[in-house]
């Protein structure tokens, strides 16, 4: 049986091949090397799907791929922690960017941009990434990304300028405060994905002038620092995946289609496409 994960910094989709009947599938929570130990990981997989550990011995072949999984040492981290209960399964290790070529591009030339918690951007030439000099995380990037949208909403909220509707709105429902939001942020983990969690805020006053500006404002962001650095950005289809670039696909193929981006597959999440890809690949 093959195993294939998609890690983001927010969840993990497991899905196992199962010989004779459907994929089998699982989640955790983020495996994001970046922000867990190889023993914390350790613990996510036996705390939280223990049904996928039970059938170990069974799985012959893991492909995970994950936010934070761009360099040897991260590929490590995850590998052992994997290594710990899948003793006999060939594992594999990479960045979630080339789970989302394979899904998307298959074998073709394209653009591959993640827009969910994070977002990043890479070129694929058929075969394989090149990376680029994006992904730098929410404090320094993660432009046009859930933690994005939360941040601008966070602090507008914060500044008083938001209208004052929607700011009696997003009171009710967080009741936050200067204290709550510098602890969030600042001293306990995982800020990024609390600050992506305000995305559903969002997506509930979509419809209002504020959101579709705030919205605009942040995919043309996206379109500028990460699509437009590349000389030939027009020149392929530039495909999505994520939750933000699927619940909010018509705002970003009007800032897409305004800057002359070809825009190709927008699928919220690629582990379906990605374990169809690999069972082809590898039969």
């Amino acid at each position: 049986m093959i195993l294939v994960a998609d890690s983001g910094s927010s969840k993990t989709d497991w899905l196992l091949s199962v010989p004779d009947g459907p994929p089998k599938a699982f989640r955790s929570v983020g495996l994001n090397p970046y922000f867990l130990t190889e023993k914390e990981i350790t613990k996510v997989l036996q705390d939280q799907i223990p049904d996928l550990i039970a059938l170990a011995s069974q799985v012959e072949e893991i492909y995970f791929f994950g936010a934070g999984c761009s360099s040897p040492d991260r590929h490590e981290i995850i590998s052992n922690a994997l290594s710990a209960y899948f003793t006999q399964s060939y594992i594999s290790v990479d960045s979630d960017l080339l789970a989302s070529a394979f899904a998307t591009c298959g074998h073709e030339k394209g653009f591959c941009c993640i827009l969910g918690t994070g977002s990043n951007i890479s070129f694929f030439d058929g075969e394989d990434i090149h990376d680029g000099k994006h992904g730098l995380g929410y404090v320094l990037g993660d432009e046009g990304a859930g933690t994005m949208i939360g941040k601008t909403l966070v602090t507008d909220f914060l500044y008083g300028n938001m209208p004052g509707d929607i700011h009696t709105l997003f009171n009710n429902e967080y009741h936050l405060d200067k204290e709550v939001v510098i602890k969030n942020v600042y001293q306990k983990p995982a800020a990024n994905s609390w600050l992506a969690s305000f995305s559903k805020f969002m997506y509930g006053i979509r419809q209002t002038q504020y959101a579709q500006d705030l919205l605009r404002t942040i995919f043309q962001d996206f379109v500028d620092s990460n699509i437009k650095s590349y000389s030939q950005y027009n020149k392929f289809k530039c495909h999505f995946v994520g939750s933000i670039a699927f619940v909010f696909a018509d705002e970003l193929k009007q800032v897409c289609d305004e800057n002359g981006v070809h825009v190709g597959k927008i699928i919220r999440q690629p582990i379906n496409d990605l374990l169809e890809f690999m069972l082809k690949r590898n039969s």
